[in-house]
């Protein structure tokens, strides 16, 4: 009766919605009713953000949003026997209710998300065997040898786990390669990883033949492992000691939970980050998802595996004669199919892993290509919205999850859309500039806070629109032709273990200075018009402003496939550890300051700069996290420079045995709190104004920056000589 009484009180609510909604009023009373509704959203943001006060806020927002799509639809559309009109003005249409469904389904999925789980880590009276897979492709053996050394240094009883180094690399097909280099180069592979695997206490694994990719190799584990959970990482993905204590507890309490996933931490930037030197001072991109989305995902029992950084259930696995293997995403896909049966999943809020992302921007748009097309996989043979045994919610969290990925079409759409009427004079949306002020414009900054309402701390205003853009140019040829032929996609690793010595124009960022100039003549074309055609200039004047946020957009993206250089692959985290430093026999105290993948800095107390030399070998004896023990580190001195408070020495480090590779373990990946205390130094609401003021000063200097890497590149082509500049000085 009262699920009954609940479903009337909604039913009432939604009529009463659309009927105000529908109702016909003058143009002043829209304009008006959105500065309220504005200015309403606005209070309640400063005053109530959370609770109910916020979906009060998002429902204001939401009434804008339906009454907009109501006039954009009985009132703005071309006459149908126009086609030069109609095509392209119902394509914009098209492009703009996906992104009305887009929000609607982000609204259901993170209006409320589930607050972050408390720890597990004192709560596991029982400790299953776990087998801890690390799948491998390509990767270098010293990469591998810290996510071993991290996996082995898991607290948790050694009895009760096994770490399992999968390698597709080394295969007995690539070893027997009739490409006589190849084969060489997997049987060198072959040797090293048996032998470092052996000393770092890991079970070396390959297979004969390269079959369905990362789920084929993580197949093959299942078949020659017997434990209860699987715990995977991937090769880069180095775990936190408290790993498995904070994860493996919530099995015992639901036998039917197949999946308990972590976000994934990275300790250096993506190529927008780097680009744009965003990394420490603004949220990453991965965060959003991460911290918001997979909340929002776990309240409705959908969160899902993300490939690395989780740990699943045997018994679950054995369901599906182990992960899923039609698509590239083997994770998400595996996740629907268990989903559909019936198993739970549990999404833990905490940083346990550190892992690196692509480095460069063409390797970033590989890795999303194989992301996108694999969301086109599963949309097309596991079709979400239709496959049996999933809840309503399932089906709407994994619609969100993608159709995400048709952004690019879209994107593309809203990209060229003002060029129609600036350069071929189509009218492809029937409104004057007062009604576009009334309607367009009120939704778009009604969009806007509703974002930042759901996102705030952890996307900051127009950051979500560059990212799209920049993927937008080299997905949509990705996402057509998967569409086109959706078993054509083959899984390809994407390369992080990458550093850019020297700066320079991506090899795949020509697209965007075309697209910026095309951009940029649009602008001119809006001076002429609003010249030569006074009686349309509100219109011309609304589409050129239009165009102008484009430009805006294409120029920030100039920075993004302008790639600085920069020495080191990977960002330092701050830590603070006491050590003592060895430099030509004498021990001198010191502290540790941050640490990255391949190196540290150290500040040292007493010693002198005469004593330190460039490419010294010294050593770091400090304790470890794990159990107190002290132990050294050998590492080569790269830098040094005299500071108030000592010597700061730069270090790399040369591990020359397995042990080594556990300290260097230790010092980075042991304790997970540091990337916490990272992560939440990056947080924080900058607002609607103040980012957007944020974002245009930002997007200024990065078309400076990108247009002189231009000049540069196309001076070298041409053999004359580069100049400095204020963009190289800046670096």
């Amino acid at each position: 009766m009262r699920k009954l009484l609940i479903i009337a009180l909604w039913a009432l609510a939604s009529v009463c919605v659309i009927t105000l909604v529908t109702l016909p009023i003058s143009l002043e009373t829209q304009l008006v009713t959105g500065m309220c509704v504005l200015f309403a959203m606005m209070v309640l943001k400063l005053i109530r953000p959370d609770g109910i006060w916020r979906l009060v806020a998002l429902a204001f927002g939401t009434a804008i949003v339906m009454r907009y799509v109501y006039w954009r639809t009985t009132s703005t559309l071309p006459p149908i026997n126009q086609l030069e009109n109609f095509i392209p003005g119902f394509l914009l249409y098209l492009a703009e209710m996906y992104s009305v469904m887009m929000l609607a389904l982000s609204l259901f999925v993170v209006a409320l998300p589930l607050p972050s789980r408390p720890s597990r880590a004192n709560m596991n009276d029982r400790l299953p065997q776990v087998d801890v897979f690390i799948p491998t492709y390509n990767e270098d053996p010293d990469l591998l040898a810290n996510t071993m050394a991290a996996a082995r240094g898991m607290d948790y009883p050694a009895d009760k786990v096994r770490v399992w180094l999968l390698d597709d690399g080394g295969t007995l097909q690539k070893r027997n390669s009739d490409k006589i280099g190849d084969a060489n180069n997997a049987e060198r592979r072959y040797v090293q990883l048996q032998k470092l695997s052996a000393e770092l206490g890991v079970t070396y694994l390959t297979r004969d033949r390269n079959e369905h990719a990362k789920a084929g190799n993580l197949n093959n584990g299942l078949a020659h492992s017997t434990g209860e959970l699987i715990a995977v990482f991937d090769a880069d993905h180095a775990p936190a000691r408290d790993f498995l204590k904070e994860t493996v507890g919530y099995f015992d309490e639901d036998p039917r939970l197949f999946l308990v996933q972590t976000p994934h931490f990275f300790l250096n930037p993506d190529p927008v980050e780097r680009n744009l030197r965003t990394f420490e001072t603004m949220p990453s991109e991965n965060e959003m998802f991460y911290g918001i989305i997979q909340r929002g995902l776990d309240k409705w029992n959908a969160s899902f595996f993300c490939g690395s950084a989780a740990v699943l259930r045997r018994a679950a696995l054995a369901e599906t004669n182990g992960f899923s293997g039609v698509s590239i995403t083997e994770d998400c896909e595996t996740a629907i199919e268990l989903h559909s049966r019936g198993w739970h999943s549990v999404y833990v809020d905490k940083p346990l892993i550190a892992g690196l992302q692509p480095a460069t921007f063409a390797s970033f748009i590989g890795q999303r290509s194989r992301w996108a097309q694999g969301m086109m996989q599963i949309l097309r043979f596991r079709f979400p919205p239709f496959k049996r045994g999933l809840s309503i919610p399932q089906r709407l969290c994994y619609m969100s999850s993608t159709l995400f990925w048709l952004f690019p079409f879209p994107r593309t759409i809203f990209l060229v859309a003002p060029l129609f009427y600036l350069f071929f004079d189509l009218q492809i949306f029937t409104a004057s500039g007062g009604e576009f002020m009334a309607y367009t414009l009120t939704y778009m900054v009604v969009n806007l806070m509703m974002q930042n309402y759901l996102y705030g701390a952890f996307r900051w205003p127009w950051v979500s629109e560059l990212y799209e853009y920049v993927q937008t140019v080299h997905l949509l040829p990705a996402v057509i032709s998967v569409i086109l032929n959706p078993r054509k996609p083959t899984f390809k690793v994407t390369a992080k273990d990458e550093s850019i010595a020297k700066s320079r124009l991506s090899e795949i960022g020509k697209p965007f200075f075309v697209i910026f100039g095309i951009l940029l003549i649009g602008v001119g074309v809006t001076v002429w018009k609003v010249y030569a055609e006074p009686f349309k200039a509100d219109v011309t004047l609304v589409v050129g402003g239009w165009n102008l946020i484009n430009l805006i957009m294409a120029g920030c993206a100039l920075g993004v496939v302008s790639e600085r250089g920069e020495r080191a692959a990977t960002r330092r985290v701050k830590v603070s550890r006491r050590c003592d430093f060895e430099v030509g026999g004498k021990w001198l105290q010191g502290t540790i300051e941050n640490v990255s993948a391949n190196g540290a800095r150290v500040l040292v107390l007493g010693a002198d700069l005469e004593e330190l030399a460039k490419d010294a070998t010294a050593g770091i004896r400090f304790k470890l996290f794990a159990d107190g023990t002290e132990a050294v580190l050998p590492v080569v001195i790269r830098n040094f420079e005299r500071t108030v408070d000592g010597i700061a020495v730069g270090c790399l480090y040369r591990p020359t045995e397995a042990v080594h590779h556990r300290l260097v373990a230790d010092l980075i990946f042991a304790n997970s709190k540091q990337w916490e205390q990272f992560q939440l130094s990056r947080r924080g609401n900058p607002g609607l104004l103040r980012g957007t003021a944020w974002f245009l000063r930002m997007a200024i200097f990065q078309t400076y920056r990108g247009l002189v890497y231009f000049w540069r590149d196309l001076r070298g082509r041409t053999g004359g000589e580069p100049v400095a500049t204020l963009a190289e000085k800046r670096q």
